[in-house]
């Protein structure tokens, strides 16, 4: 059944962004306890990743954006602007499309975004994508293997040439989570009404998920400018990239029914009585740009944009050490960094994104195997 949220009108003049190259209310605490799972999602075999040792897997990419496994250890890749899904093997070889998300509206940020694959994949072969289409942006499903059209479970989140999000991921719980953007519309991101600004969690039918703050609302978490990773540690906590504006690019610490502060906040800011949830990293925006998110061990890695690098941040319960910059200058703009289930470290460039210097073979996917 889709899930409609109220419509609003598009604005049409966008704020000034950072993202890729340049009273409020407060949502209750939750009504039951989010469940969480040790040893989850994020949970790989084998040893850290082997950045010294990258194998291309693929190359000749347009824009890829969102990534995700299949069970057999293939990545589906998603190419924004072209709306194809392809699959690229861990051994190399050409990328084959296996499906084509119709009625992507690319333009500007926007176009088919985060990629999503079932947990139950072998018994219902859902695969789930955030896309913008001709009125919003949308999350909806489908079989590879089944020849028709997509099923949307959600729709209503406002789009704009930038602010769009994109990200989904399912958690530990078996929820779905999805990261979205203001819109270039700072309001909707105090709006508890609106799905813009915020993390949603969903069931995988696209309803608001048991357990919500507000029950019968799909809102997670608010206050949010621009989320465009998702991640969670072997203990089930998760964490959220987030795009600052002008100053601070941000990495949040994500608990339930927290407001993360923007518009009045960009980076720390007034948490008195609880209010607003600081960051537990920030960056200069020139350095970062963070835009995917992933885990492997007891470390936190994260894709930038604009800063041309990814950022390893050390986790030790719940908190951040010192980030440390690696590959840095090497690939130009990194979009999305996802580990796969043989704890392999996968990245996606983003040079050809209307941003970047095209490099030779751009865009490109990249695999760090585990060290032994």
């Amino acid at each position: 059944m889709r899930k409609t949220v109220v419509a609003v009108a598009l604005v049409a003049a966008l704020a000034a962004c950072s993202d890729e190259g340049d009273d409020e209310p407060t949502l209750p605490a939750p009504a039951v306890p989010t469940p969480t799972v040790t040893g989850g999602a994020s949970s790989r075999p084998g040893g850290p990743p082997d950045l010294g040792a990258p194998q291309q897997v693929a190359s000749g990419l347009d824009v890829p954006w969102g990534m995700a496994f299949l069970p057999d250890g293939n990545a589906l890749v998603a190419e924004r602007d072209t709306g194809r899904i392809l699959q690229v093997s861990p051994g190399g070889g050409a990328a084959r499309q296996v499906y084509e998300v119709p009625g992507v509206d690319a333009g500007g940020e926007g176009g088919l975004l985060g990629l999503a694959v079932s947990p139950e994949y072998t018994q219902d072969r859902w695969v789930y994508a955030y896309h913008t289409a001709e009125p919003d942006n949308r999350i909806v499903r489908f079989r590879l293997d089944g020849g028709g059209r997509p099923e949307v479970i959600f729709q209503g989140i406002r789009k704009a040439g930038n602010h769009n999000g994109g990200r989904i991921k399912f958690g530990p719980d078996g929820m779905l989570y999805a990261g979205t953007g203001d819109a270039a519309d700072t309001d909707l991101s105090q709006d508890p009404q609106s799905p813009n600004g915020k993390i949603l969690r969903l069931t995988p039918e696209g309803d608001p998920a048991p357990g919500n703050p507000r029950a019968g609302s799909p809102v997670y978490t608010m206050g949010h400018r621009n989320v465009q990773g998702l991640a969670w540690d072997s203990a089930g906590r998760m964490y959220a990239t987030e795009f600052g504006q002008n100053r601070l690019d941000e990495v949040n610490r994500i608990e339930p029914g927290r407001n993360y502060g923007w518009p009045e906040v960009e980076g720390e800011g007034d948490t008195e009585g609880g209010r607003y949830t600081n960051p537990i990293v920030t960056w200069p925006t020139d350095d970062a740009s963070p835009s995917g998110a992933a885990i492997a061990g007891d470390t936190l890695y994260v894709a930038a944009l604009r800063g041309e690098r990814l950022w390893t941040v050390p986790l030790n319960d719940g908190r951040a050490g010192e980030p440390r910059a690696e590959l840095r200058d090497r690939y130009g703009r990194l979009r999305t960094v996802e580990v796969a289930p043989d704890g392999a470290l996968w990245l996606a460039t983003s040079n050809r994104d209307g941003r970047g210097d095209v490099r030779d073979g751009d865009d490109r996917i990249l695999r760090h195997p585990a060290r032994s």
